[in-house]
């Protein structure tokens, strides 16, 4: 299973004729087996970090590293390896909206090397782990926005990842969905899934009770294991604080 590292990262985007710094002087560990929390407001950068965890985006500045091997290296063929190792639910709709979930499952699936004969099995197993199974033939247009937020979480599992990168996977589901996403996370984490998490969903990361990072202004404000919303105490390593039931 995977490390991930970021080695001094800033990222900028253009504004017309700026430079817009998204992070900057991030240096940041993901142990593989970990449960990560990342929190900060609107705009302070969560999303910039997760996609160059996830090798979507080059830094400007820094080294991106999945074991001690640089994301840069990672073209043309290597970007299977980088399809094999994420499971992503970006904040941005990836769906595709002519084709059926079924397709889309399918599609990733094909995307990330399973073979044809697997892909049936493997589109019914993460349709249940989400619970919506009767969703296979509908398309995305007839699916409410949680409803295709839980499509997204189930593509982003088809292929069994080792890291789940998950970007406000929470924000259009009530509490009693949350509470099963959080369930299905926990078991999954347990099981060895390395998850990183942006959320604003402050009362479950409370419970949850798992490491917590704290953004402002694109920078790493907090680092705590075991944290709680809000905490910015530096910490150290993750750890192992359970899942609390309700």
């Amino acid at each position: 299973m995977p490390e991930i590292r970021l080695e001094g990262v800033a990222k900028y985007y253009k504004v017309e004729t700026r430079k817009h710094m998204a992070v900057r002087d991030i240096d940041l560990k993901i142990q593989q087996g970990e449960f990560v929390f990342l929190i900060g407001s609107s705009g302070a950068g969560k999303s910039t970090i997760l996609k160059l965890l996830g090798g979507m985006i080059p830094p400007d500045e820094g080294t991106a590293y999945l074991d001690n091997i640089s994301m840069s290296r990672f073209f043309g063929p290597w970007q299977y390896r980088l399809r094999r190792t994420f499971g992503c639910v970006w904040q941005e709709p990836w769906l595709i909206r002519k084709s059926t979930v079924y397709e889309n499952l399918f599609l990733t699936a094909r995307s990330g090397g399973m073979k044809n004969k697997h892909i049936n099995a493997a589109i019914a197993k993460s349709l249940g782990l989400v619970g919506i199974q009767e969703m296979a033939k509908r398309y995305p247009a007839e699916l409410s926005k949680g409803e295709c937020r839980r499509v997204e979480l189930a593509r982003a599992l088809i292929c069994s990842p080792s890291v789940l990168l998950l970007d406000e996977l929470t924000a259009d589901w009530d509490d009693d969905n949350i509470w099963d996403a959080m369930h299905l996370l926990d078991e999954l984490n347990r099981r060895g899934t390395t998850i990183v998490m942006s959320t604003h969903a402050s009362k479950y990361v409370n419970i949850m009770r798992r490491r917590v990072v704290t953004l402002v202004d694109g920078k790493i404000a907090g680092d705590v294991p075991n944290g709680r919303y809000g905490d910015i105490s530096r910490g150290g390593r993750n750890g192992t604080g359970g899942f609390l039931r309700r």
